[in-house]
């Protein structure tokens, strides 16, 4: 069922404890639909739009790679920018485990573990870029900034 408004999601309980500034945008949506598709529904620019998937190294560590939604995360760079040998995406049945986060509901901040995150270069093009905001129907607008700091992420390129 598609969130109420002003519904607190664990994300945008940290960024208010850290008072950093924030956006947020409720949409309908019950159920996972990609991440094209929604900025397709809500007009948004792809470019801006960024996924969050999860990836486990040959070492068994787990990285968070975020991303403009119609790219694909390239396995090797996303493996070197994060200094393993080779990772793979964590298959869906595991991210709630992991992450603490729903398909569709992903997003880089809040995870059950802060875990090395890197974040596509291009978003330092931009005054904001849209994250999920931790549940199905919510969307973060956030400055790329203030995403790096807050999780410690770096940015590389990290897509094909």
């Amino acid at each position: 069922m598609a969130k109420e408004k002003g519904i607190k999601t664990n994300a945008m309980r940290i960024l208010d404890k850290s008072k950093t500034p924030y956006r947020v945008n409720y949409y309908s949506c019950d159920e996972f639909i990609d991440g094209m598709h929604i900025a397709d529904m809500l007009s948004q620019s792809y470019d801006m739009s960024f996924k969050t998937l999860v990836a486990v190294g040959k070492s068994k560590e787990n990285y968070v790679f975020c991303l403009p939604v119609d790219k694909e995360l390239d396995l090797k760079k996303a493996a070197k920018s994060v200094g393993e040998k080779s990772v793979e995406l964590l298959h869906v049945k595991d991210i709630k485990s992991v992450t603490g986060y729903i398909r569709g509901g992903c997003t880089p901040i809040g995870m059950k573990k802060q875990f090395k995150t890197v974040i596509h270069a291009s978003a330092l093009e931009f005054e904001e870029i849209i994250i999920s905001g931790g549940a199905l129907g919510v969307q973060l607008f956030i400055a790329p900034g203030d995403l790096i700091s807050l999780i410690n992420a770096k940015c590389e390129d990290i897509i094909f």
